[in-house]
């Protein structure tokens, strides 16, 4: 089947990409896998130990880049600040704030139009990266998405993106960024960078990349938010469709080494103490503590959670609307933007920029409150100092358009990187007014619905704690100034606001609860995070789905969820696999190979030999064959007419002699269609097959007799070996035994890995047709099979936890039925089955 192939649904407005399946079963008894195979302890101790240097230095590098973004980030930042500060200050007194308004939108659309030119350069580095990563680990492997192009274009592109001044975050971004490190470093090659070639022929199978992939996103989340425990459970809940205790080890260790490397660098830069650990990831909520002089001040109390519950529902409401918007903005672009020249992209980008900095630049001028500076506050540690409060709040507050001893509040959050806006938002006692926050959370959102999706790398993290903390501490504001809960710690309730509306955007558990308790430093926070995720959660799940989610739908991505709805049940293997097979002959000829590979689009074929002894019960009509050839009654004469067509496509193959061959079968007669040739074939009597083995092969014009007939399956192998196998000339002589055919080693056959040649570019001038390709040595003779009478769910779970491709349906006797791919279990496919099934009760 063609995998990725999905049923659109009703609102569906684009028709869906066809997306190719990873073939993570590929190395299951593969009998030349000589990795492997005849290894003694010692070389199985080095290749493991390979393994944990690899994903050792894949931490490493992902927290370099990690170090990368945030120093430029931070460097462009002040950079744009200082200058629009200054003129703001020196404008304010003059009266020409016009000029500093140009001179920020003069920052903001260069840095803007520099991460549109780069997606443009690669536009799958385009959003935050997480939905194509968490499809790749589903196992669809989406074009370009781990390639060294779209790493350079997501760093430099999420930097610009966020100096520019657009309601983005670099957090998301680094978990595509360690996702693409990881599937690139073990490989030790690029495409894009062809002149250099390691001879390092380990580790080259999608099912190893796939391990390498979800440590790199591990290791992205862990440098993010300083979380190595959050980052392993984020590639466990939310990527991997197969784990294993020993990855688990892999992807901690992983992030251990992220976490350490960027908090190394960032320590020794920023405070000039290396070695002190200090800053543990890109974002840091600092550490929640009660002043020493408040003694009737608490983190949290029992109270409180019946608080965070309601914050929870209210959380999931509101990330039900975020996501709702969002799918209508991004059905929007797939109608209006996406077709047109890519330079709408860039222009709409620009748009997005100019509209966020006028709001800002003019919501910060007339709608911020100028307050007093207070000479006491609460600090993220302990009461400070006069001196050294005053030097903590000059260096985070703006006193944009306000007079002597006040500063503006709205500019304050506006004007200041987003993660010291948190800090402020975390922190601060009474510094905000409520107005103030409602508006700020109001722009906040909706600007950040609107940029997401646009063409720039962007993360969602950020943005959705901005405005949830926004949230929390306006209720903390309301509930100390209408209810009198003086005990209340603004603090506390700023961060569950986060967990919630965050919680409602992404719809993540255990990883998030993980990945915020990391963040705080505080485990007393963890049964209070806990309930507003899950409360947000099933919250939102009663509207929507999450944002990931929802993009990878619109996508059309076959992604495969953690099991399927019991009333599936009701289905078996045989009502959902596809029974019309294209298969080949353990000894074929080179003709039938190159018409299969040339006239099909299967990515594995069954290996099959003919079962003539159990002919008879077929013709008398044996109920899984009857089964079988029920779906194939309605496209007989479609199938006639595509086996025509695959015959005139052999024309371009160069050898003369083949070219006549087809001629000849072209000039045959054609059955008349009129009978009912199924009747026909269920009829006749017995009489001895043409010889199948090997002069004919599926690809040929045969009787429906001869198409129907039992075959016994030995095995399965793959589209790009076979291509491998034509491209190195790998065959025999008919005069000759199979034993005298070239044997190539594992090493030879993923040498192109992971960009196999296709059919169409082979030149085979110097392949004679006539001979014989042995594909037994090849093939996967022992991969995962199902019963027909298989329940589905059964037929699923072993599908998604054993990260498979193909699931031949083998019946009592040995004979292959039918086969089940991705695309047999998408939603909507076991939808429309299930719909037939119950018109057929």
């Amino acid at each position: 089947t063609i995998l990725g192939e999905t049923h659109e649904e009703e609102d569906e407005i684009l028709p869906r990409k066809d997306y190719e399946s990873l073939d993570y079963d590929r190395c299951i008894n593969d009998p030349y896998l000589e990795v492997l195979e005849g290894m003694d302890n010692k070389k199985a101790q080095r290749y493991e130990a390979v393994k944990w240097v690899l994903v050792f230095a894949i931490g490493v590098c992902t927290g370099l880049v990690g170090l990368f973004v945030d120093f430029f980030v931070r460097l462009f930042t002040q950079l744009k600040f200082r200058v629009v500060q200054s003129s703001v200050e020196e404008c304010s007194e003059k009266g020409c704030l016009a000029l500093s308004l140009l001179e920020l939108l003069g920052f903001n659309l260069t840095f803007v139009f520099l991460a549109s030119l780069l997606v443009l350069i690669q536009p799958v580095a385009a959003g935050s990266g997480i939905p194509e990563i968490k499809c790749y680990l589903n196992g669809v492997k989406v074009p370009g998405v781990v390639r060294l192009r779209t790493v350079v274009c997501k760093a430099l592109g999420v930097l610009f993106g966020v100096a520019g001044g657009l309601f983005v975050g670099k957090e998301g971004p680094m978990i595509h960024s360690g996702a693409v490190v990881g599937a690139g470093l073990p490989q030790f090659q690029s495409i894009s960078l062809r002149k250099i070639q390691f001879n390092f022929p380990y580790f080259r199978s999608d099912r190893d990349k796939r391990d390498f992939v979800s440590a790199g996103a591990a290791a992205g989340v862990a440098a993010a938010f300083g979380a190595p425990i959050g980052g392993t459970l984020f590639s466990l809940e939310e990527g991997s469709s197969f784990w294993n205790q020993g990855l688990t080890w892999k992807v901690l260790f992983c992030s251990m080494a992220a976490t350490f490397t960027l908090n190394f660098f960032r320590s020794g830069i920023q405070f000039g103490s290396w070695g002190s650990f200090q800053l543990p990831g890109l974002l840091n909520f600092g550490e929640f503590k009660c002043s020493e002089s408040d003694k009737k001040c608490h983190l949290w109390t029992a109270v409180d959670l019946g608080f965070f519950i309601l914050m929870g529902i209210v959380g999931g409401l509101l990330g039900a609307t975020f996501n709702c918007l969002n799918k209508r903005l991004a059905r929007y672009r797939m109608r209006n933007v996406h077709p047109k020249p890519k330079l709408v992209r860039v222009l709409e980008s620009l748009l997005v920029s100019l509209t966020t900095t006028v709001v800002v630049f003019v919501a910060s001028m007339v709608l911020g409150e100028c307050r007093q500076m207070s000479s006491t506050s609460h600090s993220g540690n302990n009461t400070l100092s006069l001196q050294e409060m005053s030097e903590d709040i000059n260096a985070s507050i703006k006193t944009f358009f306000c007079p002597n001893e006040t500063y503006n509040d709205m500019a304050t959050l506006f004007f200041n990187p987003q993660e010291s806006a948190i800090l402020q938002l975390f922190h601060q006692d009474g510094t905000f007014s409520p107005v103030t926050l409602s508006l700020f959370f109001l722009l906040y959102f909706l600007l950040s619905c609107w940029t997401y999706g646009i063409s720039v790398p962007s993360g969602l993290f950020v943005p959705s704690l901005l405005c949830g903390a926004a949230f929390g501490r306006l209720v903390a504001n309301l509930l100390k100034s209408y209810i009198g809960l003086d005990h209340i710690y603004s603090g506390t309730f700023a961060l569950i606001g986060a967990a919630a509306f965050l919680g409602g955007v992404v719809r993540m558990t255990i990883s998030l609860t993980v990945i915020l308790i990391e963040s705080t430093n505080e485990i007393t926070y963890g049964l209070p995070i806990m309930v507003t995720l899950m409360v947000a959660k099933w919250t939102g799940d009663f509207f929507n789905k999450g944002i990931y989610d929802i993009h990878v739908n619109l996508r059309g991505v076959p992604l495969l969820e953690w099991e399927t709805e019991v009333e599936m049940d009701k289905l078996r293997a045989s009502d959902i696999m596809e029974p019309n097979l294209t298969y080949v002959y353990p000894h074929t000829r080179i003709q039938s190979l190159v018409s299969i590979l040339r006239t099909t689009v299967h990515h594995a074929f069954p290996v099959v030999t003919e079962n003539r002894g159990n002919e008879r019960d077929f013709m008398k009509g044996n109920q899984l064959i009857s089964n079988n050839i029920k779906f194939k009654k309605s496209s007989i004469l479609t199938r006639a007419g595509e086996q025509r067509k695959r015959s005139q496509s052999m024309k371009s193959y160069p050898s003369s002699e083949l070219r006549n061959m087809c001629d000849e079968h072209i000039a045959t007669e054609e059955p008349p269609e009129k009978e009912d040739l199924l009747q026909q074939m269920l009829e006749r009597r017995y009489t001895p097959y043409p010889n199948l083995y090997p002069d004919q092969s599926p690809s040929e014009e045969w009787t429906m007799e001869e198409r129907f007939r039992p075959l016994t399956f030995h095995g399965l192998i793959l589209r790009s070996q076979l291509v491998t196998l034509l491209d190195r000339g790998v065959c025999y002589s008919e005069s000759q035994s199979s034993a005298s055919q070239p044997r190539l080693s594992h090493a030879e056959m993923s040498e192109d890995y992971p960009r196999y040649p296709d059919i169409h570019d082979l030149d085979l001038t110097l392949l004679n047709p006539r001979m014989i390709v042995d594909v037994t040595p090849y093939m996967n003779p022992s991969p995962f099979t199902v019963s027909p009478n298989t329940h589905v769910s059964q037929v699923f779970n072993l599908f998604r936890t054993m990260g498979l491709r193909h699931l031949p349906v083998v019946n009592a006797v040995g004979e292959i039925v039918g086969i089940i791919t991705r695309h047999n279990l998408t939603h909507e496919f076991l939808q429309a089955r299930l719909r037939q099934h119950y018109q057929t009760i």
